[in-house]
């Protein structure tokens, strides 16, 4: 299946299109509100999040003894805001720090989920339950009224952002000023924590348990390359995650036997990938052409320095040196010598040199702001 013909069927066919908007928004919402997370480092709250929802799911199942995505959905919010408040109270009242707690709740919660699902197998309505496909995701499962019901949690996750967008800021970066300024930090921490927990609930059955942690993280560490603005890594992270959703249903789509979740996780980890790698500010070949160029710029002025100590010494600052004087100084180069020609610094004749008037200049220049900060 071709691009073109992807799109026909976005247009044509209902389970696809619903699908793809159903991980377009999951995407946008999880990018939005994960970022956050990764800039509270929280990193590893998704993940526990995720974890302690699974035995809510099992015990909504239990008590109703029958599939029921909307009943499902509750009993994992419930349990994911319990482990939530569970793992804030581990924080506040003990001395165990918050990779601690939230390693410890990931792990009880998801050895008592996984005990709730092996009783369940034991059932005989055990094949009406449907719970394995929250473990790994199943967007093939997604109805129109799961789409709505993400659109309408990422249209009220918005207005609540909007409406909280300064005191949210503050909260980020600088909470003991939040609090001195007499805002009420622990409502804003709980008001974004449960909002970063509808989300992942929200991506349960779509992603799955296992790998819904990097759904939430992977557009906001991506858009944080980007950008050192909250606002425009919000809507970078937004987009990011549509878009991981986009290409990832577009290419389980598009090829048989490939599961829509995974496939979405590791089209964000692609965009992580190109961003960490080709960001201007912070990616990886940027950050080696800015080495590369300062390395430069310092063998340079380290040979100007070599040339304007050996130049001053003469009253004529044109009289011509062996270039076997210059290969006794250890930063001395062909490359730099011939960049300093270049600059109009220095005049080669064979093997010969000598500083031009500009070179001189910048040189006195150079040597007398290394000396100022030297005496600072």
């Amino acid at each position: 299946m071709n691009l073109i013909e992807y799109i026909e069927l976005v247009f044509t066919d209902y389970t696809l299109r619903t699908i793809t908007l159903g991980t377009a928004i999951l995407g946008a919402i999880c990018g939005m509100l994960g970022s956050f997370a990764v800039l509270r480092k929280q990193s590893l709250l998704g993940d526990a999040i995720s974890h302690a929802a699974l035995p809510g799911i099992a015990i909504a199942f239990l008590i109703i003894g029958t599939k029921n995505s909307s009943v499902f959905l509750l009993g994992a919010l419930i349990s994911g805001l319990v482990g939530t408040f569970w793992i804030r109270g581990i924080i506040n009242k003990t001395h165990l720090k918050s990779d601690t707690a939230l390693g410890l709740i990931l792990s009880l919660f998801f050895g008592f989920g996984m005990l709730l699902l092996t009783y369940i197998q034991k059932k005989p309505n055990a094949n009406q339950a449907g719970l394995e496909s929250y473990l790994f995701g199943q967007a093939a499962t997604l109805l129109e009224s799961d789409v709505w019901l993400m659109a309408i949690v990422t249209a009220i996750s918005l207005i609540i952002l909007l409406l909280f967008w300064k005191e949210l800021k503050l909260l980020l970066f600088d909470t003991d000023y939040t609090k001195t300024l007499g805002f009420n930090i622990k409502f804003l921490d709980i008001l974004i924590t449960t909002f970063i927990v509808i989300a992942i609930i929200l991506g349960l059955q779509t992603v799955g348990v296992v790998l819904m942690s990097a759904m939430l993280l992977a557009p906001a560490a991506a858009a944080r390359q980007w950008t050192n603005n909250l606002s425009i890594m919000v809507i970078l992270a937004a987009i990011f995650g549509a878009a991981s959703g986009v290409i990832g249903t577009a290419i389980s789509a598009s090829h048989n036997n490939l599961s829509t979740g995974p496939v979405i996780v590791l089209a964000a980890g692609v965009l992580v990938a190109f961003s960490f790698i080709f960001s201007p500010s912070r990616g990886l070949l940027f950050r080696e052409i800015r080495f590369r160029k300062n390395r430069n710029d310092l063998q340079l002025h380290k040979t100007l320095s070599f040339m304007y100590n050996i130049a001053k010494t003469h009253e004529d600052i044109t009289h011509p040196h062996a270039i076997k004087i210059l290969n006794n100084f250890q930063g001395f180069t062909k490359k730099s010598l011939q960049q300093l020609e270049d600059k109009d610094f220095v005049q080669i004749k064979g093997n010969m040199w000598s500083m031009t008037e500009s070179g001189y200049q910048n040189a006195s220049n150079l040597y007398d702001q290394l000396l100022k900060e030297n005496n600072e």
